[in-house]
């Protein structure tokens, strides 16, 4: 008789843990908080659940799990996830790497997910949230229910987007078996700014460069289609910012953006541009002379932050006004205040520490207890890359809880 298995967590990691574990030959148990399995799946992608990447690599996560990525995605990386889904029936689409089910509808992950836990007998505990595991005579309890398990895998998420079911209690069940939790703090969210002016371009999107500086020195930067909000950046450079940001203002140190509206330029290149622009055209009002550089709102407010009126003629700016017009084309320094909050973050950055952790996902505290998906300190960037580790994690703790794969 195989193994029995608990899996705590019906989300992407959950499900794959549990159909995995089930392959296997455990007999698996699934234990989902919401009335239904998979609610987050739904909203990813923008409903289309990007679910995945062509290009892959340890280089495009963050957290102290950095180091367990390259094993995991070799033993379930793109080409096993894409074969799994495809062997479920699903077509897949690749938009310039970006991997999406051919339906453009996230419900179809979902769905084939589902289908497989009914084919696998997979028993499913819906609108049952976890309160407690205990341990004892080599077996696990849930909820000090009769039920023995001889594994557990802890797939509960992390904070982001609390309504769908992740509101941090699977850190709390990992701090019941020893385990240091990495300060959870929103990610892949939008940057709120101090300044009051970007009400005046809120709804404008464009092609930037961003480049975040923490104490003053730059930390990283990103270049894609910026989304001016009322109250400041979104859009994928912003959200590829945003755990930087998140873990900077914890411990209280300034930050800053600076964007660029002409990334394809240098601040050298860019002076060049001006002055060539302001002798060729240097009889025109302002107002025509930036026009077709950028939105025409994006001109208007940096004409007005420069201090220049659109009536004045270019040719007939004094030279500390044209030096502060386009230096602002090229850097608008912004002070970030925050990020917008779990509600709205697409993931939670922290979680429980990955030091503790064995390359199988199994707990250096608890042998038997494993991890997979958000729970653990790892998060990705934008491209699919955090269903990525939802379904390799998922898939390699289930496996080894299935096994009794406990090395340490």
């Amino acid at each position: 008789m195989g193994r029995r298995v608990a899996v705590i967590g019906a989300g992407a990691a959950g499900m794959m843990a549990a159909i995995q574990a089930a392959n296997a030959g455990a007999a698996v148990e699934l234990y989902e908080k919401n009335d239904r399995v998979g609610k987050k799946i739904l909203s990813t992608g923008n409903g289309r659940c990007n679910f995945s990447n062509e290009e892959m690599g340890a280089r495009f996560y963050h957290g102290s799990g950095r180091a367990l990525l390259d094993r995991v995605l070799a033993e379930f990386g793109t080409g096993q996830v894409k074969a799994f889904f495809e062997a479920l029936g699903m077509r897949i689409r690749s938009r310039a790497g970006y991997l999406y089910p051919a339906s453009d509808q996230a419900s179809t992950v979902l769905d084939l997910l589902r289908y497989e836990l009914e084919r696998k007998r997979i028993i499913v505990h819906t609108g049952e949230p976890v309160g407690a595991i205990t341990y004892g005579k080599g077996k696990f309890a849930v909820n000090d229910g009769q039920s023995r398990y001889d594994a557990a895998i802890l797939c509960c998420g992390g904070c982001a987007a609390p309504n769908t079911g992740s509101d941090g209690s699977g850190f709390r069940l990992a701090g019941n078996f020893g385990h240091s939790i990495v300060p959870p703090v929103p990610a892949l969210s939008a940057l709120r700014c101090r300044e009051k002016f970007y009400k005046q371009v809120a709804g404008v999107r464009c092609d930037a460069l961003l480049t975040l500086k923490v104490d003053g020195k730059t930390v990283c930067k990103e270049r894609g289609e910026l989304q001016l909000t009322e109250y400041g950046l979104s859009g994928i450079p912003a959200f590829q910012l945003s755990r930087h940001v998140s873990y900077a203002l914890l411990e209280q140190r300034p930050v800053t953006v600076t964007v660029s509206f002409l990334p394809e330029l240098d601040e050298a290149s860019c002076e060049a541009f001006f002055r060539v622009r302001r002798r060729d055209h240097g009889e025109d009002r302002m107002e025509i002379f930036l026009t077709g550089l950028v939105n025409k709102k994006i001109n208007q407010l940096l004409c007005k932050l420069a201090g220049i009126r659109e009536t004045e003629t270019a040719g007939r700016l004094n030279e500390p006004a044209f030096e502060r017009l386009w230096k602002l084309y090229c850097g608008l320094e912004t002070e970030v205040t925050g990020t917008n909050g779990f509600d709205k973050a697409q993931v939670c950055a922290g979680g429980v520490d990955c030091k503790e952790v064995t390359g199988q996902l199994m707990s250096k505290k608890r042998p038997g207890l494993y991890f997979a998906g958000e729970i653990l300190d790892i998060d990705g960037l934008c491209g699919g890359y955090n269903l990525q580790w939802a379904f390799g994690s998922g898939a390699v703790a289930g496996r080894a809880a299935a096994l009794g794969n406990e090395e340490l």
